[in-house]
C-alpha cells in the first residue's frame, strides 16, 4: 500500500528532473548558436581623404606635374574643362611659360597685354596668374557665345568683335586653322556652362575612392 501511494510523487520527481535537464540543453544549445552566429568583424567603408594632387587620367599632361595642378585649378575655379584649357595651352606655347609672340602675346596662354590686366593678371608670365586669367577669359567667350566651343576659339584668337563682324568663325586662315586645331584636340563643339562644383561632376574630377577598414567587434 505504502509503495503504491509514493508511485505518483516518484513521477513527479522524474518528470521535473527531465523538464530542467531539457531546459538546461536548451538554453546550451541557443546560446553556442548566437555566439556562432555572431560576426567577429565588422567591415567600416569610410571616405577616403581627397588627394591634393589628383589629377583625372584621361586630362593631358605638360610633363610637369606641379604646372598640371596650376591649370586644374585654374580649369576648376571658372567651371572649365581642364582638357579644353590644355588644349588652348598646348596650341597657343606648347607649355612654355615664357613664351612671347611677335604681337607682344605673353606665357602659357599668349594673352596680349591689354587682354591680361581686363582679367587681373598683372605678370603674364607667372604661370598661375596666366592660366588663372586665361580660364576666366575663356569662361567669358563661352558665355558670350552660348558654349559653342568654335566661336569662343575664335574669340580668343581673334577678339569677339571680330566673331560678331562675320557672325562666325571669321574667314582669317589662322583663326580658322587655330580653332580646327584645337577642337581636334579637344574633340567637342559644345561646353556646358556650368558652375563650378557641377563642373567638377560632369567633366569627372573629383576622386571617387572609399576604403575599407575591418574592425574588431
Amino acid at each position: 500500500m505504502s509503495l503504491t501511494r509514493n508511485v505518483p510523487l516518484f513521477r513527479s520527481l522524474k518528470l521535473a528532473f527531465f523538464f530542467v535537464f531539457s531546459l538546461s540543453i536548451f538554453a546550451s544549445f541557443t546560446n553556442v548558436t548566437t555566439h556562432a552566429s555572431a560576426p567577429t568583424m565588422s567591415a567600416v567603408v569610410v571616405a577616403a581623404a581627397p588627394d591634393p594632387n589628383y589629377i583625372p587620367s584621361d586630362v593631358p599632361s605638360s610633363g610637369d606635374h606641379n604646372l598640371d595642378l596650376i591649370i586644374l585649378r585654374a580649369a576648376e575655379q571658372y567651371g572649365v574643362d581642364p582638357r579644353l584649357l590644355h588644349a588652348v595651352i598646348w596650341q597657343e606655347s606648347r607649355y612654355k611659360t615664357n613664351a612671347r609672340s611677335g604681337a607682344g602675346a605673353e606665357g602659357l596662354m599668349q594673352m596680349i597685354p591689354a587682354t591680361a590686366k581686363r582679367f587681373n593678371c598683372d605678370n603674364a608670365y607667372d604661370p598661375q596668374a596666366n592660366a588663372t586669367a586665361g580660364a576666366k577669359y575663356l569662361r567669358w567667350l563661352l558665355e558670350r557665345f552660348d558654349g559653342d566651343v568654335a566661336l569662343a576659339l575664335a574669340g580668343y584668337n581673334a577678339g569677339e568683335g571680330a566673331v560678331d563682324k562675320y557672325n562666325g568663325v571669321p574667314p582669317y586662315a589662322e583663326t580658322q586653322a587655330y580653332v580646327r586645331s584645337i577642337i581636334a584636340h579637344y574633340g567637342q563643339t559644345y561646353h556646358p556652362l556650368l558652375t563650378p562644383e557641377q563642373a567638377l561632376v560632369q567633366f569627372h574630377l573629383t576622386q571617387g575612392t572609399t576604403d575599407e577598414v575591418a574592425a574588431l567587434d
